[in-house]
């Protein structure tokens, strides 16, 4: 039986992390909600997570400091960040070279978002599936 991906939500705007929930799970995903990175790094989610949506500007701990905790813990987690237009290109730098997978705007559209999971967590058979049946046939 095929695991299901969990995603944790990570930000402090409760209406923004539970909208960006019910848009993960209508794909099929497994989310949690966290109201901030403290929160998160005290749960027992860590390990079954597949990705991390996280707002750079949490209140607390940052975006940018639960990326460089989780790599200095050895917690590779792919995480894709959500922005408002307060976040600098420094920030963003930074991100990339600790491993971000991407910045979203908060306003992005919705199939922009799953796009940026589905390519994290969709599972390798659904993607060489497709690729076959999208070949022509000999």
């Amino acid at each position: 039986m095929q695991k299901i991906a969990r995603v944790a939500v990570i930000g402090s705007d409760e209406s923004v992390g539970w909208a960006a929930a019910r848009i993960i799970r209508s794909a099929g995903f497994e989310v949690t909600v966290f109201g901030s990175a403290e929160h998160f790094i005290r749960s027992d989610q860590i390990p079954s997570t597949g990705c991390l949506l996280v707002d750079v500007l949490l209140q607390g701990m940052s975006g940018l400091q639960l990326q460089s905790h989780l790599a200095s813990a050895g917690r590779h987690i792919p995480i894709i960040f959500f922005i408002t237009n307060s976040a600098d290109e420094r920030a963003r730098a930074l991100a990339v070279e600790l491993g971000a997978v991407n910045f979203l705007d908060k306003a992005s559209d919705n199939t922009a978002l799953l796009k940026e999971i589905c390519l994290i967590l969709e599972p390798r058979e659904k993607k060489e599936e497709r690729t076959t049946s999208n070949s022509p046939g000999l």
